[in-house]
């Protein structure tokens, strides 16, 4: 467990969980709770979530669906204890565990830690996004190393969530909004029925985010979804953002 002097506690999702996380690096944001707000899961099914740092996108999930069985995944072994903490701290022990494993490594890497192929119905990520050789990167190295990558960790980890999934098992991730191209190329090999909700910070700006759920095996077409704008033209939270990062609201799929 980190020292409690190098980090804060901090309630999110308006109190709904509270996240011990260190003071400096990577620290929860918006897109993990964008993350858990857009992935689908049902009582009893098996979730899991690739590099999951403290646990907030994951746990979550786990808040809010009732009797969800969720594996966090995260390399950094101090980021999974506070995760492992972050979970008896919420009530969530029964429900959620943490692997501390690369989300690159070896299938039996993964079957010593107890996710076997075809396991999950649902996987949640959000990746490292920048490369090192085209952006600059955080000098901090916790913060790289959630936030800096090569160019074919998408694909790696697009990869090892097909493996964990289970047919017609969904993945969902939250990615740049300018690097969609290579998510759409990734999920070509094993993903299908893919939908692309874009993220705007404000109205008539661009998007900085997309938030992608693709299916094992479907064969339906791409769909690109009405998006989500974080902020009113005066620079306050709109109620749509606020619904969901506050009041626990999820993000819709489905268009009536």
């Amino acid at each position: 467990m980190a020292a409690e002097a190098e980090t804060t506690l901090d309630a999110v999702l308006g109190g709904r969980l509270t996240l011990r996380q260190p003071k400096r690096g990577h620290r929860v944001g918006h897109d993990a709770i964008l993350l858990a707000a857009a992935t689908e899961a049902l009582p009893g099914e098996q979730a899991i979530e690739l590099g999951a740092g403290v646990g907030a996108a994951g746990l979550a999930l786990a808040q809010r669906v009732n009797g969800l069985k969720a594996t966090l995944v995260e390399i950094d072994p101090a980021l999974a204890a506070l995760a492992q903490e972050n979970a008896a701290r919420n009530g969530l022990s029964e429900q959620v565990r943490v692997a501390v494993l690369d989300a690159t490594a070896s299938d039996a890497e993964f079957v010593r830690a107890g996710l076997t192929a075809g396991s999950a119905a649902r996987v949640l990520m959000n990746p490292p996004f920048n490369d090192p050789a085209r952006q600059n990167v955080s000098p901090d190295p916790r913060r790289r190393l959630a936030h800096a990558a090569l160019p074919n960790t998408l694909a790696q980890w697009m990869a090892r969530a097909a493996s964990l999934l289970a047919p017609s098992g969904t993945m969902t991730l939250i990615w740049r909004a300018d690097g969609l191209a290579d998510v759409l190329a990734a999920a070509r090999a094993d993903f299908g029925g893919v939908a692309v909700l874009p993220i705007y910070p404000r109205p008539h700006a661009g998007a900085i985010r997309v938030v992608v759920r693709a299916v094992k095996g479907s064969r339906a077409p791409l769909a690109l979804l009405p998006g989500l704008t974080l902020n009113d033209a005066g620079g306050q939270p709109s109620a749509a953002a606020e619904a969901i990062l506050r009041g626990g609201a999820t993000l819709q799929w489905h268009q009536d």
